[in-house]
């Protein structure tokens, strides 16, 4: 990203970030922090080109994002964002939400679909729950379902919002241990390392995980570099979010 300006998600032509610029490079694992209301969500999804730019340039994997069209669908579907809610589709069973990447894009039929992904809910412990309809899970288990639905098409670049929010403390263990997986490289990827970017109100749990970490301040985004970069900031905001790290070392 150069120079860019990103919009609220639920009014796009209001600007809540300035000056963007950002490069994420292949294999990297970045953690972007805010406060609430600081940007987070509305930066994910310009940069999973679900929403353009008000001003600036944003490239995806080598191309301008205006330029993308129908035809470079394929392109598009290498990056994917997981929602904070999980959202579900509540008339299909959890199988049958998580295969549905599966019946567009290749034109399988639904028997078919949940075939294909019968070892990726062996992965993530979702083999129990593939008949079971959304409304009858916990969160814990229907945020897992749409990381699920986020791996089917093997992403290139994976887009994490608040991923640990709401979440237990076994859930989100497994979500801390199964990214950094993805990070170094899955065998479900062919042991071929994900990019990745989450966003977060705490920084805390991210210690051991994140390669590089930003910080979305005052409609500014604000690179703050590595671990023991972020642990020796001075900016106020940056300990805040560092609360309850600093408070476990004390």
């Amino acid at each position: 990203m150069q120079d860019v300006q990103v919009g609220a998600y639920l009014d796009m032509h209001v600007p809540v970030l300035t000056g963007v610029n950002w490069t994420v490079v292949p294999g990297e694992f970045w953690v972007v922090a805010g406060l609430p209301g600081a940007g987070k969500t509305d930066l994910l999804r310009l940069a999973a080109g679900l929403m353009p730019p008000l001003a600036g340039s944003y490239r995806l994997f080598g191309r301008e994002t205006r330029d993308y069209g129908e035809a470079d669908i394929v392109e598009r579907l290498k990056v994917v964002l997981v929602p904070e809610q999980g959202q579900m589709f509540s008339q299909l069973t959890i199988a049958e939400n998580i295969a549905l990447p599966l019946r567009y894009q290749r034109n399988l039929d639904a028997e078919e679909a949940v075939r294909e992904i019968l070892g990726l809910l062996e992965l993530l412990e979702l083999r129990p729950f593939a008949d079971a309809s959304p409304a009858s899970l916990s969160r814990d288990w229907l945020k897992r379902a749409a990381l699920a639905r986020a791996l089917v098409l093997r992403p290139r670049l994976l887009l994490c919002d608040h991923p640990l929010s709401g979440l237990g403390t076994r859930h989100r263990q497994w979500w801390l241990r199964f990214l950094n997986q993805l990070g170094q490289g899955h065998e479900y990827f062919g042991g071929k390392p994900v990019t990745m970017v989450v966003t977060t109100a705490d920084l805390a749990p991210w210690h051991h995980h994140g390669t590089q970490f930003a910080l979305l301040r005052g409609g500014q985004f604000l690179p703050l570099g590595a671990w023991a970069e972020v642990i020796q900031s001075t900016d106020p905001t940056v300990g805040e979010l560092l609360a309850s790290a600093r408070a476990a070392t004390s």
